[in-house]
């Protein structure tokens, strides 16, 4: 099973508009989680130490569940790296086992995730995620995810 999945996209737009869709609620929300799921949440401390709480909503017709996660920051470079570890976690940001909310028991606890920003040009701004756990039986659908969360992302500047 993969230990690590990674996914690079080019944007459109300079490396500080791009580097905003992660430090900006707002942003956050609409970009957050697979296609056809929503962000209601998204509370962001984006310093070394913070701890950001996000939350994504699975549609009506899967569920209409809505998960948490915690993004407890570790690294920033501005307009270069940002490095976090990405948990699952109740409404107020306390890690919770993933087996609890449903996933199976293969699930990651902690998901140590890398951002990093290159600008291509002024106006093109070349960004990749690498996410490093132990990611069992759900790889695929990790990798699925992240690829429409960028999609979603890459939407915004079109």
């Amino acid at each position: 099973m993969a230990k690590q999945i990674e996914v690079t996209k080019v944007f459109d737009a300079p490396v500080a508009m791009v580097w905003t869709l992660w430090t900006d609620p707002e942003f956050v929300k609409r970009w957050w989680g697979p296609k056809h799921f929503t962000s209601p949440v998204a509370k962001i401390d984006f310093r070394i130490g913070g701890k950001s709480i996000v939350s994504m909503k699975a549609p009506k017709e899967m569920g209409g569940q809505e998960f948490y996660s915690v993004w407890e920051y570790i690294k920033i470079t501005p307009f270069k790296t940002i490095a976090f570890i990405q948990s699952l976690c109740d409404e107020e940001g306390n890690k919770t086992n993933p087996v609890k909310l449903g996933m199976p028991s293969d699930f990651p606890i902690d998901i140590k995730t890398i951002v990093t920003f290159v600008e291509l040009t002024e106006n093109k701004t070349e960004m990749t995620v690498t996410e490093y756990a132990d990611f069992g039986s759900i790889s695929n659908f990790a990798q699925i995810g992240l690829e429409q969360s960028l999609e979603k992302m890459a939407a915004i500047f079109n």
